[in-house]
């Protein structure tokens, strides 16, 4: 009952840590920070079941004593982020999955790799079902992040075939909640944190284009059950709820009373038009569906990130 979570002090790690303890595990949480915040571990400090250790997970991954689950995790995953850090982007996915799997079959541990429903693309199908194979431009901008996770697929795949290692594959779909950093280029906290600073809500092309928004708790609820099934290949997971950005933008307003008006930009390249996950192999294999609604969630998460820019505001 030992795991290790790679990019374990991230929005999405931090949080798989809590529902890991909260299970029995101990739990050894791993990150270079470039993107994480060893802060989201803050209130862990003194768990004895707990460790956090600064690493970068494309050199080789040692860990004395046991391990029974390995959790890869790390990754850049907003667009800012995996544009400011393509070649880092492309060796977490390529080198550090290979490490880690390598980590995993040493061990005789289980992995999960995170995913993402980047590796639709620009999708001509929707919802998107995991036999959907995709529509990824292999040189565009933000390839150094599709085709990272495409190989780190293929890559875990070729360990569960080749070398008999029980794996698992996550395709997370857009989340949001607690410890998202502000103004990370994603579009909730991009919409918060102009709002709360008193600049216009820039919504990128005509605002058409669409996202399915599932909680945190939930993500992590669907991640925790996948890695305990006997399911090999990729699963969505994710809220099927859609809704086009701009439309999103005027929720996120609403909650503002001074916020400024909806400004447009150009739409980046590559952008998907089309954001939904078809969730039936997760409804049928895992018996997972999300139950936090996005007015629910979205009062969590805006109290939080006030709390958070109020700090930030002091600070500064």
């Amino acid at each position: 009952m030992r795991a290790v979570v790679t990019g374990g002090a991230g929005f999405l790690g931090s949080h798989l840590c809590d529902r890991l303890l909260a299970e029995g595990w101990e739990v050894l949480a791993l990150d270079n920070l470039i993107t994480g915040d060893e802060g989201n571990l803050r209130h862990l400090k003194g768990n004895p079941r707990f460790r956090f250790e600064r690493k970068d997970v494309t050199e080789p991954v040692r860990v004395e004593g046991g391990v029974g689950y390995v959790f890869h995790l790390a990754s850049p995953a907003s667009p800012p982020d995996y544009l400011k850090f393509p070649l880092e982007t492309l060796k977490v996915g390529s080198i550090a999955t290979m490490n880690t799997l390598e980590l995993a079959q040493s061990k005789g541990a289980k992995f999960l790799l995170a995913s993402t429903s980047e590796c639709y693309g620009d999708p001509d199908v929707s919802p998107q079902s995991e036999s959907y194979w995709g529509h990824v431009n292999p040189v565009g901008p933000r390839s150094v992040y599709d085709e990272a996770k495409r190989f780190a697929e293929a890559i875990t795949m070729a360990y569960h075939r080749y070398h008999d290692v029980d794996t698992h594959i996550v395709r997370i779909f857009n989340t949001y909640g607690p410890r998202m950093r502000l103004n990370d280029g994603r579009a909730l906290p991009n919409f918060v944190f102009q709002a709360l600073s008193g600049q216009p809500i820039t919504v990128y092309g005509d605002g058409k284009q669409t996202r399915s928004f599932c909680y945190v708790s939930d993500l992590i609820d669907g991640i925790y059950k996948l890695s305990q099934s006997n399911e090999h290949f990729p699963t969505n997971i994710g809220n099927p709820t859609e809704l086009t950005i701009y439309e999103f933008a005027e929720r996120i307003r609403s909650y503002f009373p001074n916020a400024r008006p909806i400004i447009h930009e150009p739409l980046p390249e590559d952008d998907p038009k089309q954001r939904r996950p078809d969730i039936t192999k997760a409804k049928r294999l895992l018996g997972w569906e999300p139950k936090v609604g996005l007015e629910e969630g979205l009062k969590y998460t805006l109290d939080y990130f006030k709390e958070q820019f109020a700090k930030n505001s002091v600070a500064r």
